[in-house]
């Protein structure tokens, strides 16, 4: 599904404004603060219901404005369709697709998918396994949709056996009473471990040949690390009963896939220790562009790509190589800039150019 355009009302700076998107790249330039993130924050928004940059979304509503609401129109081979996200503070988001009341975008299988590059997504590399483990499941989840129920009930599962552990602590319950919770856990544990192993193996070729176009030579790669080495159903519940009395003294469950990791490595170190800043933004940009082609090989379009202020701590070489990686996916880029020249061929017909200013967008006629 391709995007076509966002209308924002009252979101963040925006009072009321619309852009149109290109077949291919667009570009958002502008002076700081001009708006060009919130722009980027705002399709988002309307693609998904949340925010790409706060948890706090008080901070969306345009201050004075008492709400905030943001519509993107989408093109698919079924014709037109229409995601809008109407928010109040303090009310559940009123969410429609097509004039349909919706619960969750994230869950509708034919929506626009996206990709996002902020500078603050370098956590990705450098933070936490569980950041990597939320992402991983996101690939998942758009490689084949109905996979990521497995992810939600192995959560539930594990939810139902750590409060089984508080009630044995407390003497609520019987021990006897965990083998039943190990077995579901465990049949929900493998399948997700083979969901994530699967995802892997797809971005793991595209992956290293689109990090040495990047520039990031000497042998980038990426691979999964579970936690348990299980090889079946029986295996995993059989190292869930072993540690039980682990558990017991903690008082969750400390074994299992929710504590797998996604490997990034450089030269045979991983990057989230050993990485560079420079190294950590090009590893960052080659697993989002190497997902993007595996999604690709996939569904009937690959991921939006947004991309803020992407080009500012690249060189030359590297800004006309990310350039040439985006313009020969078939699907839509857009990237954010303070100078239109730090995007190699910005200027050149086929790019949609949107300038921003004070929460104005003026879009280029001339790009066609």
């Amino acid at each position: 599904m391709q995007v076509v355009g966002v209308s924002l009302r009252d979101f963040r700076g925006y009072a009321e404004e619309r852009a149109a998107l290109g077949d291919g790249l667009t570009v958002i330039s502008g002076p700081n603060g001009a708006g060009k993130t919130n722009l980027l924050e705002g399709l988002y928004f309307g693609c998904t219901g949340r925010s790409c940059r706060t948890n706090n979304e008080r901070e969306l509503v345009r201050f004075g404005a008492q709400a905030a609401r943001v519509v993107v129109t989408a093109r698919g081979e079924d014709g037109p369709h229409e995601l809008s996200v109407g928010f109040v503070p303090g009310q559940p988001k009123r969410m429609r697709v097509d004039g349909a009341p919706v619960q969750r975008m994230l869950d509708l299988a034919d929506r626009p998918l996206l990709s996002v590059f902020l500078p603050d997504r370098l956590e990705l590399i450098k933070g936490t396994p569980a950041l990597r483990r939320g992402h991983l499941d996101q690939l998942v989840a758009a490689l084949w949709p109905a996979r990521a129920a497995t992810r939600r009930g192995y959560g539930q599962a594990l939810a139902q056996r750590n409060a089984l552990i508080a009630r044995i602590r407390s003497g609520r319950a019987s021990r006897k009473s965990v083998t039943t919770w190990d077995a579901q856990l465990a049949r929900l544990g493998i399948e997700l471990m083979s969901d994530r192993s699967r995802a892997v193996e797809t971005i793991t070729e595209p992956f290293g040949r689109i990090s040495v176009e990047l520039g990031l030579d000497g042998g980038a790669s990426v691979a999964y690390r579970p936690r348990s080495r299980a090889g079946d159903v029986e295996q995993l519940a059989a190292e869930l009963s072993e540690r039980t009395d682990l558990d017991l003294e903690r008082g969750f469950t400390g074994h299992g896939p929710h504590r797998d990791d996604l490997a990034i490595a450089h030269a045979g170190r991983e990057l989230r220790a050993y990485g560079s800043q420079g190294q950590q933004r090009l590893a960052l940009l080659a697993l989002l562009l190497s997902e993007r082609e595996s999604i690709a090989a996939t569904r009937e379009s690959p991921p939006l790509m947004l991309l803020d202020d992407v080009m500012s701590e690249l060189d030359g070489t590297r800004r006309r190589a990310l350039v040439s990686l985006l313009r020969g996916c078939s699907g839509q880029s857009l990237i954010t800039t303070t100078d239109l020249d730090h995007v190699p061929g910005a200027r050149e017909a086929g790019v949609v150019r949107i300038a921003v200013s004070a929460g104005t967008v003026l879009q280029d006629a001339l790009a066609a």
